[in-house]
């Protein structure tokens, strides 16, 4: 099959090596004018590291192997922390935090063609086949076109005409820099009625670090915005706040789309944040587009003709609840979230001991098609 994906990120190139590898002419065509590896670090989840294994994706000796997640209140008090190792056990992958440019260089490896530069213009169907037309007049024609080109997509615009980008009024401010605190393999995720603020070991000497404020953010200097905002929280919020500087600042507004019901029409379809842009507060996004490609793929493979109804099928109850999930955890104004609770995290933390370890573990499964069909040997990492 000729296939046609949108967009060299992630996704798009995820879902390139994939159908490459099951004998597809697969053609990507990408808006910017280079791969894009800049960007902070992305936290794969269980499903998230299996499906790059099956791809082939070496991760070997990149990123952060994570062990645990702990979760503390503003004033440094740990409520609850969920054994990542127990995921292992179970699933065979746990946690691995990487930067967002060498997942993406890894997955790019052996992709071809990929052609950059190449903004998609218009989308037209014949029936028989799909033709697509770039903003410098090249035109490409294939069986299926895959949407992989983010929250603002051009194919998805196509298929429902142009729509405003759903944004939520948050915003991420996040990065990587240089490790301020030893962090060793855990992951802290610190919640108050001031917001939501996340550190993660990245490897390499690195840490990614994340807080979340209302979008668009009022005028004034963005640093000094946070620092007021979070610089009066236990440690080791002062230490960041030491070693952040101007340039590490930049902001990663959420959206949030309507899971619609099928995720394509005729033969053009939408993968990743194309089709279900979702807050990044609990590092689902990603994970959630490996799972479309997971699925998609297999769909290819038993019947082209139902494969884009079915695929649409199969993962929007899992999309939906991923959504939603991402949305609860995710607040700076208005009614507090239950996460930002400090009284709901408190009697949290009177729970069993294992409990939020079962929580996380439980939470993953529900979200993951490649989960419920099975746990498989280790993932090395």
């Amino acid at each position: 099959m000729r296939i046609l994906i949108a967009g060299a990120g992630i996704a798009g190139a995820a879902a390139a090596r994939a159908l490459l590898a099951d004998g597809h002419d697969v053609t990507v065509l990408e808006r910017s004018p280079e791969p894009r590896v800049i960007g902070g670090a992305i936290t794969l989840w269980p499903g998230g590291l299996l499906i790059l294994d099956e791809l082939g994706a070496d991760l070997t000796g990149l990123g952060q192997r994570i062990t645990a997640v702990e979760t503390r209140t503003a004033a440094g008090r740990v409520v609850a922390t969920a054994d990542v190792t127990h995921m292992e056990a179970r699933f065979g992958a746990g946690a691995l935090v990487i930067p967002r440019g060498d997942l993406l260089t890894t997955l790019l490896d052996g992709v071809a063609p990929v052609h950059y530069g190449a903004r998609v213009a218009t989308v037209e169907e014949t029936g028989k086949e799909v033709r697509v037309t770039t903003e410098d007049g090249a035109a490409h024609t294939a069986d299926l076109l895959i949407g992989a080109d983010g929250v603002g997509s051009a194919v998805r615009a196509a298929l429902w005409g142009p729509a405003p980008r759903p944004e939520t009024g948050v915003a991420s401010w996040q990065g990587l820099i240089p490790s301020p605190v030893d962090l060793g393999s855990t992951a802290l995720m610190i919640v108050g009625r001031d917001g939501y603020l996340g550190l993660s070991p990245a490897g390499n000497g690195l840490t990614q670090w994340f807080m979340d404020a209302p979008w668009p953010a009022p005028p004034g200097d963005p640093l000094a915005l946070l620092e007021a905002r979070y610089g009066h929280w236990a440690a080791p919020v002062p230490e960041l706040f030491t070693a952040l500087r101007d340039a590490d600042v930049r902001p990663y507004a959420h959206h949030r789309h309507h899971i619609a019901r099928i995720w394509g029409a005729g033969r053009s379809v939408l993968i990743g944040d194309a089709a279900h842009a979702m807050p990044p507060s609990l590092a689902l996004g990603t994970n959630q587009a490996l799972e479309d490609i997971w699925v998609l793929r297999r769909a290819l493979r038993d019947d082209p003709r139902t494969a884009l109804g079915l695929y649409s099928l199969r993962r929007r109850a899992s999309a939906k609840r991923a959504s939603r999930l991402a949305r609860w955890s995710m607040s700076v104004s208005g009614p507090l979230t239950l996460m930002q609770s400090e009284t709901q995290m408190r009697m949290a933390a009177r729970g069993p001991k294992n409990a939020m370890t079962k929580m996380v573990a439980a939470l993953h499964r529900g979200i993951s098609e490649r989960l419920k069909a099975g746990e498989p040997a280790e993932v090395r990492v």
